[in-house]
Parts: structure tokens; sequence; C-alpha cells
């Protein structure tokens, strides 16, 4: 067994530990930077927490990079749950975390989505049109310099040929859930957004979308981290590890994403 394997094991066995002593002592509240993407399955997740712990989880939605700057300048955030693993290393590398409380809560997945039901087909073909013959004016995304998401919009965009032809049309959101918020509003015909937006149940929820081969981009591995303003919180600790409860992983799943 290696270092860091042990770490991580003698993490889960203390948080067991104290997630079981928690039910029994008195209620306490975590404060959750939460990924924008990761909006309404986190919410499902904090009513079940609660019901299940008597713990409240306090949400903040937002991009991951406005989230790790608001951290570096001391936000009283708990766990960070982001939309990428970069950051979560960063700021374990930065000595900002939990030693060996960092794991991989869910794998994204993006989509191309407009509201218009036959704007969209599945192969994403309304992006390759002339520009004499589009049938869209505007384009949102989340800011790359900010956004995992808008990051692998870009990358889609790359692979396919588009990026040049497209750039003028691109309308950009601090986080996913405001590139989400373009589309539905109508300011953007269509946009990338994360699949979890749009799905519930094995199907999209409305409109038309294109759900993007995972190939044209980078995996969204979206890792969980428990600073060190945490540590010693037992609701904290015991949402990390509901994080990995079936219940959780279920309500994960129904929103289309992976594991």
């Amino acid at each position: 067994m290696g270092m860091k394997t042990f770490l991580r094991w003698i993490f889960f066995a203390v948080v067991w530990r104290v997630a079981f002593l928690s039910l029994t002592a008195q209620a306490a509240e975590v404060t959750v930077a939460v990924a924008a993407n990761f909006t309404a399955p986190m919410q499902k997740i904090a009513q079940a927490f609660e019901k299940d712990t008597g713990h409240k989880a306090l949400l903040a939605f937002g991009s991951t990079g406005k989230f790790y700057a608001q951290i570096k300048n001391g936000a009283p955030f708990s766990i960070l749950l982001a939309a990428d693993d970069e950051t979560p290393l960063r700021l374990e590398k930065e000595g900002a975390t939990v030693v060996g409380a960092r794991f991989t809560y869910a794998i994204g997945r993006l989509a191309l989505w407009s509201k218009n039901p036959s704007l969209v087909d599945g192969k994403g073909q309304v992006l390759l049109e002339s520009a004499d013959k589009s049938s869209f004016k505007r384009l949102a995304i989340a800011d790359p310099k900010l956004a995992p998401y808008g990051a692998a919009a870009v990358e889609v965009m790359q692979r396919t040929g588009v990026l040049a032809r497209l750039s003028s049309k691109l309308v950009q959101g601090d986080s996913i859930g405001q590139a989400f918020q373009f589309v539905v509003t109508e300011n953007a015909e269509l946009g990338f957004v994360a699949l979890s937006q749009i799905w519930m149940e094995g199907r999209i929820t409305q409109g038309s979308a294109w759900v993007i081969p995972q190939n044209l981009y980078t995996p969204l591995k979206q890792d969980a981290v428990l600073l060190q303003t945490g540590k010693a919180n037992p609701a904290a600790l015991a949402l990390m590890q509901y994080l990995r409860s079936d219940v959780a992983q279920i309500i994960v799943r129904s929103y289309g994403y992976a594991l």
C-alpha cells in the first residue's frame, strides 16, 4: 500500500467514525463552494444529507476559477466541489486542503443545446453550417479562463475546425450556469452547456441537443476537496463521506454524470 493510499484510507476511516458520532451530536452547518454545472444534483444531495444526518449544507454556486481566487483570499468555504481535478490538486499542493481528502465525485459531460426543438440535431451539424446559411446569431459558452466546461467547449470547436468561423458569435458567461441562462432567456439561440443542466432520468428535458462525444474534449473529472477551514467541522466531514454514498451517487448518475 502506497503512502497516498494509506493516508486516504486513514482519512475516510476517521470520517466514518465522525459521521457516525455526528448522528447523535448537535447538528452543524457546512459551507460548500459548488461548481455551477453541479447545481441541480447538489441541491438534491443537500436535502437528502440534511434529512439523513441533521447537518445542513449551505451552498454557493459559481465558476471554479472564481472559487479558487475566493478561497485564496480567505473565503470561509469548508468544501470545494470543483468542475475539474486540477484546481483541487493545486489547492492541495498549496497546503489549503486536508491531505488524503480529495476524490472524484463526478465525471461531467458537455452538450450543445437549444430551447428550439428543431435547431440542434444529434450530430451538431448546426455548427458546420456556412456563414450565409447559419441558423443562429449567438452561441453561448462559459468563460474558458474561469470554467472548465468553457475550456472544453473551445476544445470541441478547435477539434471540429469551427472555432475561427464562430468566434464572432460567441457570448461568454462567467460560469456554465450563466452560459445556460443565456440560452434559457434566448439571449443566445444555442450554447455549450453541462449535460446535467438539460438531462434527467435518461433523456433531454426540453429543446434539442447534441450530446458531444467525449473524444472531442479532455475528460471533465470533477474533484471534491476538504479545505483546512473544514477539517474540524463534523458537518463537513460527514458531507465528504455522504458524497460517496449510494444515495448521492444515484442522484449524480440521474443527471447524466459518470462516476
